[in-house]
């Protein structure tokens, strides 16, 4: 996925930040899809990549860092999970 589709998604859908919100909304089956920095710690990885295949989300794993990431999203801070 390529930086300009993530800023259109960024800018026209209700978007939550972090590994633990995104956790506990595809416990709730609230997500669309899920992305994932470059950069993010596997066992965050492994976590989302198994919630998601529970709730049949697909994830998305960057090129981006997390830095660049929460460049993207204008963000002030880095940003390795993001879900809508």
């Amino acid at each position: 996925m390529s930086s300009a589709e993530v800023r259109k998604i960024v800018k026209e859908k209700k978007i939550y930040y972090g590994a633990d919100i995104t956790i506990r909304m595809l416990k709730t089956g609230k997500v669309g899809e899920v992305f994932v920095a470059s950069n993010c710690p596997e066992r965050i990885k492994k976590d989302l990549r198994h919630f998601c295949g529970i709730a049949n989300v697909k994830l998305n794993e960057l090129e981006e860092t997390n830095e660049e990431l929460g460049g993207l999203c204008k963000k002030p801070f880095s940003v390795s999970v993001l879900c809508y």
